[in-house]
């Protein structure tokens, strides 16, 4: 504890001995720095002063190229001083400093003043020290660099606007003489401005006033204007303008960018910057390998001068003064177009060449590639709102294109003559007529599709503000409207040959017929009609207008074959057997029309349609067929939405008197409308095969009397007419004929009465 103890205290005798010791070397240390920075910050005062000296010196014998690298030394020494700022010394040199530098500013801009008088060819070292002074300017502020381009640049021009302010040249047919001026100008000086530093880019910013300038004079003469200006006039000042700002973005890269420039542009803008950095490199070192060992000194330099351009565009910086007063252009392309669109119209022949693939009409086509040639021409010229109001002349012209079609489709009799007749609104329409129908349907599906793609391709240039204006909705539909009406128009032509061979059916004395013979005359007729006009409809239409031309055409003459049957005087036993074979002979003509228009895949609801309403025609005649005892039961069965009224027609048609007639209307109000229950199972099925959608359905009278085995025997009679229906007959006559046997085959059942003679 004893030896631990002294060790302890001698320990600490020893560590108090060393801070002693250090104590002084601490502050020898101190006065050691401060003793350097000391003589280091006199050294650097001597040298600031006798710098400063000598600067005066030079600046005031101009020697630029000295003045310049003394400058650069002052600069780095007086960095050294910022913390003694407040030192009156310090303060003093500042000042000093500031002074010769104001000194040597006023020296180079005084220089520089005799740049462009003719005094370098008299001086042969002045370039030189005009050349030795950018240098001393580069050494001075920014400002100063900055102050001189401008005042140059300013001094350059004068001239010019002296001579294009003047009332010789102020005018718009001498615009391209500006830019001949510019273009003369810096060619002439082109050895003079090489004094400048290319970093400078003296040039570029020299044709940036320029165009400044140039603008406002051009404003100023457009807006002068006491009358429109004359067309040729204006885009022959345009297009020289035009090439002007791409020669100036050429030169100076103005805002320009190339294919793969705009891929990387396009890259960066994307979701998660898809584009790597290798891609980027290998994209570069492409365009330095095509350009490699090409290169030249004058090439390098205008890449230099490209610097600031990029983040300048030269294009439209003149040009867009222009946009306002285009409104003459945009007028006299109109009227170029609208007499264009009125001469295609009187040559057109309505016709098609021979071996055309696409049956559509020349003027379309021509008129498209007119409105693609005025399209190039405006967005050669602008792509702002100009161009935006040449796409409302281009919807303009189309929709009076859509009128001229429509004009063109046959119209209905109209006036006096039309009137007597009763012919007022129908439609006649020739086999030439149906053709140029189908010409004008394929034109406005041709000009609605490329009406929608012109859109699209005007979207992509003009600009982007416009984009959302640029739609073909309105010209789509009035072309969707003349395909609409053209097709009515079709079959409304078939309507009204249609309804003459129907007026020839009511002229027959269906009352006075002795036999039942082949198929009437006016069936042949409509077959010939439709086997003449289907074929050629059928090659010239597309599927879905075909399709849409059936389902009119089955809308209309299948009820209109229904309806004249009622405008017949009266219709015998066998006048009633003959119409139920034009029937069936008309109702084969009609579902054949697919077939005959070679397009049969598309008139599956055409077929069921037209079997439909003919099938009530078959059931209308064999209501007329049945006796007089049973025909309001029959009527019931067969037309379930049959009226009263239609029922007194069929009564006056078997030739009843209105005696006769009273008591059965009055029997068939009493029972009521008829049933719309169908019978279901499988002989529904089968009957329905004979009367495929309007089953027979017995009448409530009969219901109520019959028993369950008694409707088992009535589904089997209907099954037998359906087998024999399908097995022997081949017209509507004979699927009658057949029904009729097997109901009679049954001495009893709800049916055996309605086939009593």
């Amino acid at each position: 504890m004893y030896k631990i103890r002294e060790i302890k205290t001698k320990a600490e005798q020893s560590e108090t001995m060393v801070q002693e010791i250090c104590r002084d070397i601490k502050k020898l240390d101190f006065a050691k720095k401060h003793i350097t920075t000391t003589i280091t910050a006199l050294h650097r005062l001597t040298m600031l002063v006798s710098a400063i000296d000598q600067l005066q010196v030079m600046a005031s014998k101009r020697q630029y190229k000295e003045t310049a690298a003394q400058l650069e030394a002052v600069n780095q020494l007086c960095t050294h001083f910022q913390a003694y700022r407040d030192i009156p010394k310090i303060t003093e040199l500042r000042e000093k400093f500031k002074n010769i530098k104001q000194i040597l500013k006023s020296h180079v801009f005084s220089d520089f003043s005799s740049l462009g008088t003719g005094k370098e060819s008299e001086e042969t070292n002045l370039l030189q020290q005009l050349s030795n002074a950018c240098l001393v300017v580069d050494a001075l502020e920014p400002s100063v660099k900055e102050e001189l381009v401008n005042t140059f640049c300013s001094r350059e021009l004068t001239s010019y606007e002296q001579i294009f302010e003047g009332a010789e040249l102020a005018k718009l047919d001498k615009t391209e003489r500006r830019y001949a001026w510019i273009k003369r100008r810096m060619r002439s000086n082109e050895d003079i401005w090489k004094i400048f530093p290319i970093s400078w880019h003296v040039p570029y910013r020299l044709c940036i006033l320029f165009c400044k300038k140039t603008r406002k004079q051009l404003e100023e003469i457009l807006d002068s204007l006491k009358e429109k200006p004359d067309v040729g006039m204006l885009l022959l000042a345009l297009q020289r303008t035009l090439e002007f700002e791409d020669e100036l973005a050429e030169k100076f890269g103005g805002g320009t960018q190339s294919k793969d420039d705009n891929d990387i542009e396009d890259s960066d803008k994307g979701e998660n910057n898809s584009m790597i950095v290798l891609d980027i490199k290998k994209k570069y070192e492409r365009k330095l390998a095509a350009h490699q060992g090409v290169l030249t000194e004058e090439k390098d330099i205008n890449k230099d001068l490209s610097v600031p351009g990029a983040g300048f565009n030269f294009r439209g910086i003149v040009s867009s003064c222009f946009e306002p007063h285009l409104t003459v252009y945009i007028e006299l392309e109109e009227k170029t177009l609208m007499e264009h669109l009125e001469k295609l119209i009187q040559e057109e022949t309505w016709n098609i060449e021979e071996g055309s693939q696409n049956n559509v009409l020349s003027s379309s086509m021509q008129l498209f590639l007119i409105i693609k040639r005025s399209l190039k021409r405006c967005s050669a010229l602008t792509k702002n709102q100009t161009l935006f109001n040449l796409f409302k002349v281009f919807q303009r012209v189309l929709k009076a294109y859509a009128a001229k079609l429509f004009a063109k489709l046959p119209k209905g009799g109209t006036g006096i003559v039309a009137a007597a007749t009763g012919i007022d609104g129908q439609i006649k329409t020739s086999d030439r007529d149906e053709r140029i129908i189908c010409y004008i349907v394929n034109s406005a599906e041709y000009c609605h599709n490329t009406s929608g793609e012109l859109a699209e391709s005007i979207s992509k240039i003009i600009d982007p503000q416009f984009t959302d204006g640029v739609e073909m909705s309105e010209v789509q539909d009035e072309f969707s409207a003349v395909i609409t009406k053209a097709l009515v128009t079709l079959v409304n032509g078939f309507e009204t040959k249609f309804d003459i061979e129907m007026a020839a059916m009511t002229r027959i004395p269906w009352n006075t017929l002795e036999s039942v013979g082949d198929q009437s005359g006016y069936v042949n007729n409509i077959n010939l009609m439709l086997s003449n006009s289907i074929p050629a409809l059928g090659s010239l239409l597309s599927p879905i207008y075909f399709q849409f031309f059936l389902d009119k055409l089955a809308s209309s003459l299948g009820p209109r074959f229904f309806s004249n049957i009622f405008k017949c005087r009266q219709i015998s036993e066998t006048g009633a057997q003959q119409m139920l074979l034009d029937t069936q002979a008309i109702k084969t003509i009609l579902l054949d029309i697919p077939s005959l228009g070679r397009q049969a895949s598309t008139a599956t609801n055409y077929s069921k349609f037209v079997s439909r309403e003919m099938s009530k025609a078959e059931a209308l005649l064999k209501v007329i067929l049945s006796p007089i005892d049973s025909v309001a039961d029959t009527y019931r069965a067969l037309l379930p939405e049959g009226t009263p009224m239609e029922f007194q027609r069929v009564l006056e048609l078997k030739g009843l008197k209105k005696a006769d007639q009273q008591s059965i209307l009055d029997d068939f109000n009493k029972l009521g409308p008829a049933i719309t229950q169908a019978p279901s199972g499988p002989a529904s099925a089968a009957a329905s095969a004979s009367i495929p959608t309007v089953p027979f359905v017995p009448s409530p009278a009969l219901l109520n009397a019959a028993s369950s085995d008694l409707i088992a025997s009535g589904e089997d009679v209907l099954t037998r007419a359906a087998a024999l229906g399908r097995g022997a007959a081949s017209t509507g006559f004979k699927r009658f004929l057949a029904l009729t046997e097997a109901a009679k085959d049954r001495k009893d059942g709800p049916f055996r009465k309605l086939f009593n003679a």
